[in-house]
């Protein structure tokens, strides 16, 4: 009652030991599929850690570096913009990592925050309410007077060019390991299991354990299992081409290091840009806002809690150099993965598996 290791010689196999035997060519398949992958899958993972690494020392370098103009330039406000620089660098964190946000809805909500502390402390520095109707008011009202003048669109401009290849390098990376996880448990046909089983196990049922499939039968054997996996092949090569794209896109003239600690002097310009229209600017919020209370002489700024100094220029240089190298040794390793798909049935066969040296092996009908 055999149903695929039928021979004409007497045979000490059983069909349930053939039912033991798919089962256990599905377990060796799937283990040998995963120990192929495991290199390039732990150069992916590794890669992803490396890069959000990177990533968030050049956040935090910048967001210290924005911090420290308002401590040394306008110190009126600085306990107060605190937050909004905190804000808007989690927002462009957030982004690169894929969330679903916009640059520029973060820089925007960024400046509708920054307005009413400019226009508190730096325009009319006697205001004393800035009661939540108010500030809203000084918020909305931002974006028809555009205090900022083109500063603000400015970053927008460019942290989005610089900060695109980068979120669009976090995501394909880890469509990468989607990619890799999904073929490790790519379920075998049953013609594919009763072939390796053929393969594999049927010299055993008539006592020949040593003996080993031919090179050429195993290789015919695995393509035709791994078939829908190796068509992956042309899109993997696509993948390649694209992660190699996007590397060389964050190395370029839009560097992301330039970008990012470039939002400290953009936002200088926008606030000094806001304080030469205070007149005008004053003028459109009292028609729009109404006159808030004024106190004689300039608020204090003795509450203010002082920023640390940005004094991590020597990090900064090394995250940026890390993040460099990081990009070419990835690129390099993944060019090399370009025939990981189209190859995969030629590794499978490699090694112990199948008969090199030797003039002897299993065809799938007897030993030759």
């Amino acid at each position: 009652d055999l149903q695929i290791c039928q021979h004409r010689a007497p045979t000490c196999c059983t069909k349930k030991m053939e039912e033991s035997y798919q089962a256990a060519v599905r377990r060796e398949r799937t283990q040998s599929i995963q120990a192929l992958n495991f290199e390039l899958k732990y150069m992916i993972v590794g890669h992803i850690t490396a890069f959000q690494e990177a990533f968030e020392s050049l956040l935090h370098f910048a967001e210290n570096r924005t911090s420290s103009l308002f401590e040394t330039a306008y110190r009126p406000m600085a306990k107060e913009a605190a937050e909004p620089v905190k804000e808007l660098f989690t927002d462009i964190s957030l982004y690169i990592l894929g969330a679903e946000t916009t640059v520029e809805s973060a820089v925007l909500r960024f400046f509708d925050s920054l307005f009413p502390l400019v226009y508190s402390r730096l325009i009319n520095p006697g205001i004393t309410d800035l009661s939540e109707d108010y500030t809203e008011c000084l918020r909305l009202t931002r974006q028809d007077v555009n205090p900022f003048g083109h500063y603000s669109k400015n970053m927008v401009t460019e942290l989005s060019k610089s900060l695109w290849a980068s979120r669009m390098l976090s995501q394909a990376l880890s469509l990468g390991i989607e990619v890799i996880n999904t073929t490790e448990h790519a379920a075998l046909t049953k013609e594919c299991s009763k072939a390796l089983v053929k393969m594999q196990y049927c010299p055993h049922c008539q006592g020949l354990t040593l003996i080993r499939p031919c090179v050429g039968y195993c290789l015919n054997v695995m393509r035709g299992c791994l078939a829908s996996v190796s068509e992956l092949d042309a899109q993997w090569r696509e993948y390649i081409s694209t992660l190699e794209y996007l590397t060389n896109e964050m190395a370029a003239s839009r560097d992301l290091e330039i970008a990012l600690t470039g939002i400290r002097n953009s936002i200088n310009e926008a606030i000094l840009h806001a304080q030469l229209n205070g007149p005008q600017l004053s003028a459109t919020v009292d028609k729009v806002c109404g006159q808030p209370k004024q106190q004689e002489g300039n608020l204090s700024s003795d509450n203010v809690v002082p920023v640390k100094e940005a004094t991590e220029t020597q990090a900064f240089v090394m995250a940026h150099a890390s993040l460099n190298n990081k990009r070419r040794e990835f690129i390099n390793y993944m060019k090399r993965s370009r025939t990981f798909y189209a190859s995969i049935a030629e590794r499978l066969c490699d090694g112990d598996l199948v008969m090199r040296d030797s003039s002897t092996c299993w065809n799938g009908e007897d030993v030759v």
